[in-house]
């Protein structure tokens, strides 16, 4: 754990590569460059208060009716939902690290709301995707959604597919075992 808090120390140094804010070809068009940067520095604070286990800063950065989309297809977590699951471990001190490999981001043209998709690095699960929306509150970038994902490769997908639906038909077939 305190390796990782290192790599997520060093990392934090390293800029994240991410495409400008509704860049167009020549450079003309767009939200000015500096919301996208407060777009990059708000969920790089969303993901060091996980790595750190802050509660306050991580779920402070949820708007109040936002969700938590997880990598399970039942997870759709509200913000109190989401915060009585992690608080018992954020208290003990233990969050989670995904490490931002790449980002892009769009603001709308009124600049009220912001979407996103980013790669991102995790110890257990590899590489995996955060994709989301993000709205200005009081001048602030707050989550309305965040959604995680672990891409599955093409090549893979029909193999993954056969075992959920495996798993899926076993836990309906145990479920009615004692039906009869």
């Amino acid at each position: 754990m305190i390796a990782m808090r290192v790599l997520v120390a060093v990392l934090s140094l390293v800029p994240v590569a991410c495409v400008p804010a509704n860049d167009t070809p020549d450079g003309s068009g767009g939200v000015p460059a500096n919301e996208a940067a407060a777009v990059d520095s708000m969920l790089d604070r969303f993901h060091r208060a996980a790595s750190e286990a802050d509660g306050d800063v991580y779920f402070g950065l949820f708007a109040a009716d936002g969700v938590f989309l997880g990598t399970d297809a039942t997870e759709r977590w509200t913000v109190e939902e989401f915060r009585a699951y992690a608080t018992p471990y954020f208290d003990q001190g233990r969050g989670w690290t995904y490490i931002p490999v790449e980002r892009h981001v769009t603001i709308s043209e009124d600049g009220s709301v912001a979407w996103f998709d980013e790669r991102l690095e995790n110890e257990g699960l590899g590489e995996t995707r955060g994709s989301g929306v993000l709205v200005r509150r009081d001048d602030t970038w707050k989550v309305a959604q965040y959604n995680l994902t672990i891409p599955v490769p093409n090549e893979l997908a029909g193999e993954v597919v056969r075992r959920i639906r495996e798993r899926d038909a076993a836990t309906a077939s145990d479920s009615t075992l004692g039906d009869g």
